[in-house]
């Protein structure tokens, strides 16, 4: 357990921080299903105090990818297909529930924000696919605009106006950012009109957010995070059967 997930927890809002660390390595595979660790080697890799930790793995425990073995033992625990189905539907309804609260709180300032980063978003959409059409490398301009609609989600959750909500939303969610990303550039490198179906699904988010639409804001976010997720999650078990 070398990977990145596991480095880098600084002392600000520590429990927190070791929490994400270890969420992520769980879902990105750096903890394997069924592998058990303890507090203990887990702050030594940390560098952190067993404290933290603890705390991390009670909430771990909560959101079931940890199991307890012992007193200070835990596994990782092992899902099954049905288990990330549930999930996946539980992270699509915290997305709606988010897009709602955006309708009914985001200003004027964040709304020219989101309309800016869609605008740059399309540009670089463009020299994406004209790179892929004439064979050239796409990575650096991929990233750009995997970067910008991170940001561009970013600012949605802003508009909510709802950090508890918000904080469900990272616990809940299926994959982890960088497994996010992973898996989303393999897909549009292979296929140059994957989710542009979607795609035009952000410009008309931002006016019924701007209309201040709650239902058909909601109503665009369910239909676009089905469809991503569903997307990823087929990937996911196309790999897991290959």
């Amino acid at each position: 357990m070398t990977g990145e997930a596991l480095k880098g927890v600084t002392t600000d809002t520590l429990a927190d921080r070791v929490y994400r660390a270890l969420r992520d390595a769980i879902t990105t595979g750096e903890l394997r299903p069924g592998q058990k660790v303890t507090e203990r080697g887990l702050a030594e890799r940390l560098s952190v105090s067993p404290t933290p930790v603890r705390e991390a793995i009670r909430r771990l425990e909560q959101d079931g990818l940890l199991e307890r073995t012992g007193p200070r033992t835990v596994k990782v625990a092992e899902f099954g297909d049905v288990a990330i189905q549930d999930l996946a539907e539980v992270e699509v309804a915290l997305r709606g529930m988010v897009a709602r609260f955006a309708a009914r709180h985001a200003t004027p300032a964040q709304l020219d924000q989101l309309d800016a980063v869609l605008d740059e978003a399309d540009d670089l959409l463009i020299l994406v696919k004209q790179r892929h059409q004439a064979g050239q490398d796409v990575s650096r301009h991929l990233d750009r605009l995997l970067d910008a609609m991170q940001r561009f989600n970013g600012v949605v959750e802003s508009c909510a106006g709802n950090p508890v909500l918000v904080r469900l939303l990272d616990q809940t969610r299926v994959f982890s950012a960088p497994e996010r990303r992973s898996r989303l550039v393999e897909l549009i490198s292979s296929d140059d009109r994957f989710g542009m179906e979607r795609y035009a699904i952000h410009r008309a988010l931002v006016r019924a957010l701007r209309a201040g639409d709650s239902a058909a804001a909601e109503a665009l976010v369910l239909e676009d995070a089905r469809g991503g997720l569903g997307d990823l999650l087929a990937g996911t078990t196309g790999a897991a059967h290959s």
